[in-house]
C-alpha cells in the first residue's frame, strides 16, 4: 500500500481538493486498493470543518465530491505513516520540514513538483480571491495528480 497525504493551511480548500480528484483518478485507474489518500492542514483553524462550499461546487461541476471531507491538522506522526507528504506551496513545505522528524526528508515534496509542465512551484490559495482561483486550483491539481500517479506507478508498483 502506498499512503498519500495532501497538504495546504486550513485543509478546506487545496489539499481536500487534490485529496478528493487524485482519490477519483486512482479509483478511475482501478488502484484504489493499493493507494491510500488523505488531506491536512499545518493549521488548527478549521479541523472538523468540511471543504470551502465555493471550491466543493467548482469540483462537483467536475464530478469530484469534495462532501464528506473533513479538515485535521498535520502532525509529526504523519511522516511515519505517509510515503509522500505533499505540500501545496512553498510556505506550508517550510512548516512541515519543521515537524519532520530526521531521516524522513524524503517523503516531503512540494505537489507541482509532480506537474512540471506547469512551471510552477505552488498552487495557489484560492480563499480570498474569486471564482477562477478556484478552476485555476482544479487545474494544478489535476496536472500534479496525473503526474504523481506515473511516478507512483513507475517507482512503487
Amino acid at each position: 500500500m502506498v499512503r498519500v497525504l495532501f497538504v495546504c493551511l486550513g485543509n478546506i480548500c487545496r489539499s481536500p481538493t487534490a485529496e478528493g480528484m487524485f482519490r477519483a483518478l486512482v479509483a478511475c485507474e482501478g488502484l484504489a486498493e493499493k493507494i491510500a489518500i488523505d488531506s491536512a492542514g499545518t493549521g488548527a483553524w478549521h479541523v472538523g470543518d468540511a471543504p470551502d462550499r465555493r471550491m466543493q461546487a467548482a469540483a462537483g461541476r467536475r464530478g469530484v465530491d469534495l462532501s464528506t471531507l473533513r479538515a485535521r491538522q498535520a502532525t509529526a506522526g504523519d511522516f511515519d505513516h505517509f510515503d509522500y507528504v505533499l505540500a501545496m506551496d512553498a510556505q506550508n513545505h517550510r512548516d512541515l520540514k519543521n515537524i519532520c522528524p530526521r531521516g524522513q526528508e524524503d517523503r516531503l515534496h512540494l505537489f507541482l513538483d509532480f506537474a512540471p509542465e506547469t512551471r510552477r512551484s505552488d498552487v495557489p490559495d484560492p480563499y480570498y480571491g474569486g471564482p477562477q482561483g478556484f478552476e485555476e486550483v482544479l487545474d494544478l491539481v489535476e496536472a500534479a495528480s496525473r503526474g504523481l500517479l506515473v511516478h507512483i506507478r513507475e517507482t512503487r508498483f
